[in-house]
């Protein structure tokens, strides 16, 4: 019963994190304009309080089915990011996140979209838990996102590469596509190996956000709220 209630706790205060780092996000978002919004527990928080300020905001642009969903159902006019031709600021979390500000996301399964709304914005704000914070990228398996067809190749390459690939079993992207959890890569230098990986034929995109960084980090722990710029 103790390590029960012990756990309980453990998950509720990293819950509390969360939710802190999303709180903090949302001092900088800009009033009149479209908010890039992206996927994941985190995000959900940052969602909650958006809604909050929803006359103050023009509306989003989701990276996901499931953010669309959750933004609509707020009261939050979700747009086709074809018919925006401005976005200030994206706001997404993180499966690892370094001082460098480069990331591997895609735990949750959203990472093309995820990347695509990320490279239109102006502004990345990450927000994490300390739990994300490491100091190499690669503890985390590398979602890779490819087209049904090339799953046997595409895994056979990355496996030149030292990773153990794994197909996330029973998911289907919402772009119709699987993902290969890469397992044990040595990801010394996250730009280079970024772009290795997406030019393997099949491939629609990686987990590895390097080329395309965060500019800001909203970092919670227990002593509080951190504000960090990437170190480049």
């Amino acid at each position: 019963m103790l390590l029960t209630l012990h756990r309980d706790r453990k998950i509720m205060n990293q819950d509390a994190l969360k939710k802190s780092a999303a709180e903090a996000a949302l001092k900088e978002i800009p009033e009149d304009a479209i908010i890039g919004v992206g996927t994941g527990s985190t995000v959900n928080h940052f969602i909650d309080g958006l809604a909050q300020m929803r006359g103050r905001i023009a509306g989003a642009v989701s990276s996901s089915e499931a953010s669309s969903k959750r933004l609509k159902a707020l009261g939050i006019e979700v747009f086709d990011l074809n018919n925006v031709n401005d976005l200030p600021v994206y706001v997404d979390g993180a499966d690892e996140i370094t001082r460098h500000m480069h990331m591997i996301k895609g735990g949750g399964g959203a990472l093309t979209r995820e990347k695509i709304v990320a490279a239109v914005a102006k502004r990345f704000i990450c927000i994490a838990d300390t739990s994300k914070w490491v100091g190499r990228l690669g503890n985390f398996p590398l979602p890779v996102e490819v087209i049904p067809m090339s799953r046997s190749y595409v895994a056979r390459e990355l496996m030149k590469l030292g990773g153990q690939p794994a197909l996330r079993s029973g998911f289907v992207t919402d772009n119709g596509n699987v993902i290969l959890d890469v397992h044990h890569l040595d990801i010394m230098n996250p730009v280079e190996l970024e772009g290795i990986i997406n030019q393997i034929a099949g491939v629609v995109t990686c987990g590895l956000f390097a080329r395309r960084a965060a500019d800001v980090l909203f970092l919670a722990d227990s002593s509080g709220i951190h504000r960090l710029l990437a170190e480049r």
